[in-house]
């Protein structure tokens, strides 16, 4: 008799339990609203970034840097594509020396 005694009491003791009026307050709220809406920013700043990346990469193939762009205290002339321009020079079978 006791082995069914305990486990109905629990089932019975659960089923009537009342509500406890209690205030939890915004302390347990907020940290849970921030943590939502760090993981929505995150999120909507991923496929932002995703979507972003093809238009990104056709408006810098659209824009061509000049071989030449300012000048140095000294005078002359500097290049950041200098490397292409030394590669060029040095593989263009027209020059004559």
């Amino acid at each position: 008799m006791q082995a069914i005694f305990r486990p109905v009491l629990a089932v019975l003791l659960v089923l009537i339990a009342s509500t406890a009026h209690a205030y939890i307050g915004p302390g347990a709220g907020i940290p849970v609203i921030g943590s939502l809406i760090g993981i929505i920013v995150t999120v909507v700043v991923a496929i932002g970034a995703i979507l972003f990346w093809p238009i990104r990469k056709m408006l810098k193939r659209g824009k061509k840097k000049p071989a030449v762009e300012e000048n140095n205290d000294n005078g002359s002339e500097t290049s950041e594509n200098a490397d292409e321009v030394v590669d060029a020079v040095i593989t263009d079978p027209k020059q004559d020396d």
